[in-house]
């Protein structure tokens, strides 16, 4: 090599892997591009201080009253699967995110988006599943609206739902509050959502069935709240899937947060095909399961009382937050070594709520 001193004063960095000109499927997949798409695009275009949370609902107060406010939309494809359709998913899923407030649903709003030549009978078995799922969680599906495009601009049903609700006094889950002692509870199996979708996409057979988690979360959450109100933050672990969520709450806490990756519940048949494809179970979507910081002196109590109920059953405390490396989550490997667990960039499949 010369010794001569390079001259890098004309020189240019080439543009960022996502700096994206356009949209990508990842800027909907619950990762780093979704993040970054709100946080620099939609954050500064709104403005808003009920905005700036950016949790899983707005937690505004209004006449006096503290409510939940949310609103969500659904593409999943295929509309029906193992375990539940997209009409099931477009209640439970507003439902979930009112519920990691700790509000209790009231009401729903619903828009359908229906694509010309969709069959009749395949939106009337979804309306049925969005009216059978919202009685079972207690809300009421207040108003409405209906538009139809052409053939080829949608995807037979898309929906939207925009739910309320009332926390209740004394109520105060937000990832601020997280503070190094907290334990990490997860309320169940993690990774069937995902897998039951990919299953029935792309034909897939794992030897055995693998059906949707998906379900209301609204008494669960009401049951912890029962035994302290002082929980520190909940989330439902959908799209990016618990990797998602831990990362999200470090981002926000300032924590850093330390889990075991024996304690992770992983159901086998998921471990199975996530070996398969390649995939790990820290970013498979779930629909029907939540992860809570609970102050240490409260966690043997939530966690009884979560186990107690019928979608706690399998409840396991998976980890706990820290002082060190803040903003990062790390698992504690089976051979006794760690590795960060990283924002995922999108999602590893898409179109799955």
């Amino acid at each position: 090599m010369s010794d001569t001193a390079l001259d890098i004063t004309g020189w240019t960095c080439p543009a960022p892997l996502r700096d994206h000109p356009r949209v990508v499927m990842g800027h909907g997949g619950g990762g780093a591009l979704s993040a970054e798409l709100v946080q620099h695009l939609f954050a500064p275009a709104f403005g808003g201080e009920a905005l700036a949370q950016l949790g899983d609902s707005a937690a505004i107060s209004l006449g006096g009253v503290r409510l939940a406010f949310s609103t969500d939309s659904y593409v999943v494809r295929p509309l029906f699967f193992p375990g539940g359709t997209i009409g099931d998913l477009a209640v439970n899923g507003t439902v979930n995110d009112l519920a990691m407030s700790g509000a209790r649903a009231a009401y729903l709003s619903c828009g359908f988006i229906l694509e010309e030549g969709v069959e009749m009978s395949a939106v009337a078995r979804v309306a049925g599943a969005m009216g059978a799922a919202a009685r079972a969680a207690g809300v009421e599906v207040a108003t409405g609206d209906t538009k139809v495009v052409e053939v080829g601009h949608g995807d037979g049903v898309y929906i939207n739902t925009t739910g309320i609700g009332i926390i209740p006094d004394g109520v105060d889950l937000r990832p601020q509050r997280v503070v190094p002692g907290d334990v990490v509870i997860v309320s169940g199996e993690i990774g069937l959502h995902g897998v039951a979708i990919m299953s029935v996409r792309e034909g897939l057979e794992f030897g055995v069935d693998i059906e949707s988690d998906c379900a209301a979360l609204g008494g669960l959450v009401q049951t912890m709240l029962a035994v302290t109100p002082d929980l520190h933050v909940l989330r439902d672990p959908t799209r990016g899937g618990l990797a998602a969520s831990l990362n999200e709450i470090a981002a926000a806490s300032g924590t850093g947060v330390v889990i075991t990756e024996s304690r992770v519940p992983v159901p086998p048949a998921v471990a199975n095909a996530c070996s398969i494809l390649g995939l790990d179970p820290l970013y498979v979507a779930n629909e029907g399961k939540l992860v809570a910081f609970v102050p240490r002196e409260h966690a043997d109590a939530v966690l009884d009382a979560m186990r107690a109920h019928p979608l706690g059953r399998h409840a396991t405390v998976i980890g706990e937050a820290v002082e060190a490396h803040p903003g990062m989550v790390v698992s504690r490997t089976a051979l006794g070594g760690t590795r960060v667990v990283d924002l995922p960039l999108g999602e590893q499949l898409p179109r799955i709520c």
